[in-house]
């Protein structure tokens, strides 16, 4: 990948300030430019992937995040301790707190990301709305600023017209958000977004949104220098979507492929905001966008997506080399690259695939697919467990080829190729009740809505069939098929599916032609 360095010289300590997967990921980049690497980790992380993937480690504290991953002060003294001279965030946790940039300047550390005020400007949604308001960038319909009370938010959404959004100010990811379709709902909706909002981001504020119908997640990733120049690198879309979650993200977006117009004017929209703001190192502009080829600001991340890897799959480029060339002067300005091909990745979670709710636990063994175009970005390489104090992705599962048909069958590939089974006992037998979303998300690269591009957000919420799994019994032929096929190779493997009661359950289906 294209890393956009300048000269070899001696590197200095980068503090990864996160765990699992984006450690991991952003371990690997380090050792590649020579940053030597230090890890932090909780108790409950102890014997995590992402600290064995760093030269240093240390301890910060139990395994509640408020207690070590979200405590500022560990943070800076595990980097002092370790003789760090960057903190990289990566995100999550304290990726997009402004108090954590101030603590790291202050202490002396370089922090990999925008400046603190940046971060406060374009990270709060209500300051970032009245920023795009000033610069003419469509937004969606709405109060400006927080809303005081439910009365008051009653008001706004009967001035746009129901259904509206409540959301969080203070942060994203679909924590504090509800949908309301009426006036009666909307109280108790009011007070349960303020609790959920109060409890993440320990800020209840809320504002009022015009929930558009049908809408797309159309977003742009940028880069910024820090002194007013930005480029973008093209955009992905991440409509598809459980709990206001992304679960599925691809690039291009098939709705821009249709409003090439509509794609430069984001592009333009995106860049405005990023030059104005003086904004530093990668970021994501997100909008909405409707059927018709119109768009809305939704808001800024100021921070490396958890998507990143499709958008450095169709452009050649290392997002987090960036990131930390530029924090250490090294970056040389690159021009708008070059895009080719498609993209797509899903994340896999340990969730229930019937309500998405996590189902955290030990996990025995977990193998992913190989190949040339195929890429697993994952928190554990064999085996590992799903914290409940964390959330339960368990890695990314992204895949390249020449057009996105092409991407789509590579990923369906990727995907059947995925094993992930529940610990065993000694005698071979099976324990806990490891739960994930993989049969869900094989069902979904295969659904004719996303094979057509039709990928609104309310494509799970329209196709109950996505979420409905029942233990059919497999043909005749199927079951002599596999059976003989593992009589042939002699072995007595257990089941390719942990679950000793799922039809396809291999040693069952053995005994089952035997007798």
């Amino acid at each position: 990948m294209k890393n956009g360095a300048t000269t070899a010289v001696k590197r200095e300590p980068v503090l990864i300030a996160n765990r699992g997967e984006i450690a991991i990921r952003i371990a690997r980049t380090c050792r590649a430019l020579g940053f030597p690497t230090i890890a932090i980790y909780s108790e409950a992380d102890r014997f995590s992937d992402h600290v064995k993937a760093c030269d240093q480690a240390y301890w910060i504290g139990e395994a509640a995040p408020k207690e070590s991953y979200l405590n500022v002060e560990r943070v800076i003294a595990a980097a002092k301790k370790g003789g760090a001279r960057f903190v990289h965030p990566g995100y999550g946790f304290l990726s997009e707190r402004a108090h954590f940039v101030e603590a790291c300047e202050k202490a002396g550390l370089v922090f990999v990301g925008p400046t603190a005020e940046s971060m406060r400007l374009m990270g709060d949604k209500i300051r970032a709305r009245e920023t795009v308001d000033r610069l003419g960038v469509p937004r969606v319909p709405g109060s400006l600023g927080a809303v005081a009370n439910a009365k008051e938010a009653l008001g706004f959404a009967e001035k746009v017209g129901f259904p509206v959004l409540l959301k969080a100010a203070a942060g994203g990811g679909g924590k504090g958000m509800r949908r309301v379709d009426s006036a009666k709902e909307l109280e108790s909706a009011f007070e349960g977004a303020t609790r959920e909002s109060l409890g993440a981001f320990g800020d209840g504020a809320l504002y009022v949104e015009k929930l558009i119908l049908k809408p797309h997640h159309v977003e742009i990733q940028v880069f910024g220098d820090g002194k007013g120049k930005a480029i973008h690198l093209g955009e992905r879309e991440c409509s598809i979507q459980r709990r206001h979650q992304k679960v599925w993200e691809e690039t291009p977006s098939p709705l821009m492929e249709r409003f090439p117009k509509t794609r430069d004017a984001m592009f333009e929209a995106a860049l405005k905001i990023t030059s104005h703001v003086k904004y530093a190192g990668a970021g994501t502009l997100e909008f909405i966008a409707d059927e018709e080829g119109d768009f809305y600001f939704l808001e800024m991340n100021t921070r490396l997506q958890v998507e990143h890897p499709v958008t450095e799959w169709v452009t050649g480029v290392d997002l987090v080399a960036w990131q930390l060339l530029l924090a250490c002067g090294e970056l040389k300005w690159p021009e708008i690259p070059a895009r080719n091909g498609s993209a797509i990745e899903v994340r896999l979670y340990a969730e229930d695939p019937q309500n998405f709710l996590p189902a955290p636990g030990p996990v025995g063994l977990i193998e992913f697919p190989s190949g040339a175009f195929v890429r697993s970005d994952a928190a554990f390489s064999r085996q590992g467990e799903v914290s409940v104090h964390y959330d339960p992705m368990i890695a990314k599962v992204s895949a390249w080829a020449p057009d996105r048909q092409a991407a789509l069958a590579r990923l369906r590939t990727a995907l059947d190729e995925v094993r992930v089974e529940r610990p065993r006992k000694a005698g071979g037998e099976s324990v806990g009740s490891l739960k994930t979303n993989l049969p869900f998300l094989r069902k979904l690269c295969r659904h004719s809505d996303v094979l057509s591009g039709n990928t609104a957000t309310d494509l799970i919420a329209r196709s109950p069939e996505l979420t409905e799994f029942q233990n059919t019994p497999p043909s005749k032929e199927a079951v002599l098929a596999v059976a003989l096929f593992q009589m042939l190779l002699d072995t007595e493997s257990q089941s390719m599916n942990a679950d000793p009661s799922d039809p396809w359950n291999l040693a069952a289906l053995r005994e089952g032609v035997r007798t």
